[in-house]
């Protein structure tokens, strides 16, 4: 009798543990987040990389504290051809509104970083929806373009906040390769985990006020140009229409 129990008990696992296994590696929902199932939810994740056969990657730069860096940054871009995107907090167009308008200016893209920068996973609805459409009405008083993309603060995110995002009509990213340059490590360092980590799709996480990101900036860029990379902005990389998101954040494109 005690057999016939282990042996019904070890069934059932392997079969729980079978469909658990097939669930988490199913891409879920067309041109929205990615769904993975966990016990008896499902938890959504954002865009971390794209599935390309192109040597194509896209660098973004958050900006939140601090700008003395953020004109280096864009001629450094304009001297190498580089595309980029800006992840800009309210408070930051606010104080700075002139580089704003020059970031769109030189033909960069603009997302939000939320408008005062908390961990938005600690919100009510409602206050996540002030946050964002407050940074997405103080961008769009001094550009001319929809903000059409969402980073989370710290990066943290819950299936709430991912949820309010897409209903305000933002997609929402993360990233694959992180710079790691808020954390004082030299240019040399930067780059070196960057080429360490980059392929076909990734994103590219840095700052705009990070100690050596205009040290860092030439030798990725020459790196990444060298081994044939093309660097551009996250909306030249993604896919627009028709994908889906694996469970690693990976956006996959499907047969339209």
């Amino acid at each position: 009798m005690h057999y016939l129990i282990l042996k019904k008990s070890t069934i059932i696992f392997v079969v729980l543990f079978c469909t658990l296994a097939v669930i988490v590696s199913l891409p879920f929902g067309q041109n929205c987040v990615a769904g993975v199932f966990f016990g008896e939810t499902v938890r959504k994740v954002p865009i971390y990389s794209v599935q390309t056969d192109e040597k194509k990657v896209a660098i973004s730069f958050d900006a939140a504290w601090g700008a003395d860096k953020t004109e280096k940054i864009m001629e450094l871009l304009d001297e190498y051809d580089v595309n980029a995107t800006f992840f800009l907090v309210g408070f930051w167009v606010e104080k700075f509104p002139e580089l704003v308008t020059e970031i769109e200016n030189r033909g960069f893209e603009i997302g939000t970083h939320s408008n005062t920068h908390p961990d938005m996973t600690k919100l009510s609805v409602e206050q996540m929806e002030t946050e964002l459409q407050t940074s997405i009405d103080l961008i769009q008083n001094l550009t001319t373009k929809k903000v059409e993309l969402f980073r989370a603060p710290y990066g943290s995110y819950n299936n709430q906040l991912l949820t309010t995002a897409e209903d305000m009509g933002l997609t929402t990213i993360q990233w694959s390769v992180d710079s790691l340059d808020w954390k004082g490590i030299s240019g040399a360092e930067i780059a070196e985990r960057i080429m360490s980590r980059v392929s076909n799709g990734s994103i590219i996480l840095c700052h705009n006020n990070s100690d050596h990101i205009i040290d860092a900036l030439p030798i990725i860029f020459d790196r990444l140009k060298n081994q044939g990379y093309t660097i551009t902005c996250i909306g030249d990389l993604i896919y627009h229409d028709n994908y889906t998101i694996d469970h690693t954040g990976m956006q996959v494109p499907t047969t339209a």
